[in-house]
């Protein structure tokens, strides 16, 4: 009798985690490499594709041909067409934001995470302009962050990776590499940024002192941007970004180096760097990440969702203030690296799958 009451209680239990598990609905599927997610006014999507693709997919899931009028990419590695946003302006300027991995145009080579903007007309961008470029450019395929977050102000925030061989950069304010820059719409410095006018320092910085941040969002109460990037083998970190700060990389920080697991740095805290929210090791890679404000979900309402690459998952994370209070592990079963989040119009939430076959995702209780 006992062993059955326990069988029975153990049932339930599975029921009840059966339950709260989300449901994973493909509503667009046959994207290659799909990496960044943003929704127009009317419910379309726009989607890019790494291999250098920008696509619209309507709320029906039918995928476009690919939207002319990109400029040149370099595609490889970790590089090529990266994150995508609407202009908060969108219904009156048409205009369409986008990061992506730009070569060199001189016989110096390289590569360098830039931001361009286009209006949107039918499947076409038209009267394209790059408005800000990462400097300086490097030979590398790594590290190129990037993701694209407008503040309440009508700001552009862009993250940038460090290119991986220039982690040091991280620490200086002479160049782009491992920094959030903060500019005007159309690429100039707000006059307001923390080091506009300091000698020797790129105006354009927010904060510095980040490895490669693929997932940032503003809070949906306070306006402040918050970001999580990549440690190494572990270390990946949340932060709430606040102009100047430094948040330690590679310095301080809780990364771990590939093959041995070694601590790197001087330690994992100091008075003058920003301590992270939470952070994870081993790694989980996170990538994008969004703000649940409707009411779609019960229970859910406020709680942040990040999605993981190596970890094939979506991270549920329920917040006290500024304080993590706790981590749920959602869609295990996938087996699918979720490149991005976001948040529809509609109110549910929508997944990137980056694979070769990468799909646009709708969860549903």
């Amino acid at each position: 009798m006992r062993h059955a009451l326990i069988a029975l209680a153990f049932l339930v239990t599975s029921a009840t985690a059966t339950a709260q598990e989300p449901r994973a609905v493909t509503v667009a599927s046959g994207l290659q490499n799909a990496w960044g997610l943003a929704f127009l006014p009317d419910g379309r999507m726009l989607v890019t594709e790494r291999a250098g693709r920008l696509r619209i997919v309507q709320p029906d899931g039918r995928v476009g041909e690919p939207v002319a009028g990109l400029p040149r990419i370099a595609v490889g590695g970790q590089g090529g067409l990266l994150d995508v946003a609407v202009d908060p302006k969108f219904a009156d300027n048409a205009l369409v934001y986008w990061s992506f991995s730009e070569p060199a145009t001189t016989g110096d080579g390289g590569n360098s995470t830039a931001v361009a903007r286009g209006k949107l007309e039918g499947n076409r961008l038209s009267g394209v302009q790059v408005i800000f470029r990462q400097s300086p450019k490097v030979s590398s395929n790594l590290h190129f962050g990037s993701r694209l977050v407008f503040a309440r102000d009508g700001r552009l925030f862009i993250t940038l990776g460090d290119r991986f061989n220039r982690s040091d950069d991280a620490q200086t304010l002479d160049t782009h590499h491992g920094k959030i820059v903060r500019i005007e719409p159309d690429g100039r410095v707000p006059a307001d940024n923390p080091f506009a006018g300091r000698a020797g320092a790129l105006p354009e910085i927010w904060s510095y002192g980040h490895r490669n941040l693929q997932g940032a969002a503003l809070h949906p109460q306070t306006g402040e941007l918050w970001a999580h990037e990549h440690g190494p083998q572990g270390g990946d970190e949340l932060n709430t970004v606040a102009a100047g700060k430094n948040h330690g990389w590679p310095v301080i920080t809780y990364g771990r180096m590939y093959g041995t697991g070694f601590r790197i740095g001087d330690g994992t805290e100091r008075a003058d760097v920003v301590a992270p929210l939470t952070h994870w090791i081993p790694s989980i890679a996170p990538s994008g990440m969004a703000f649940l404000t409707s009411e779609r979900y019960p229970g859910w309402k406020g709680n942040l969702f990040i999605g993981a690459l190596r970890g094939t998952m979506l991270v549920r994370l329920e917040l006290d203030g500024n304080k993590v209070a706790k981590e749920h592990r959602l869609l295990k079963p996938l087996g699918e690296r979720i490149r991005d989040v976001r948040q529809g119009p509609d109110g549910w939430l929508y997944l990137l799958t980056d694979s070769s076959n990468g799909r646009v995702i709708r969860l549903e209780p």
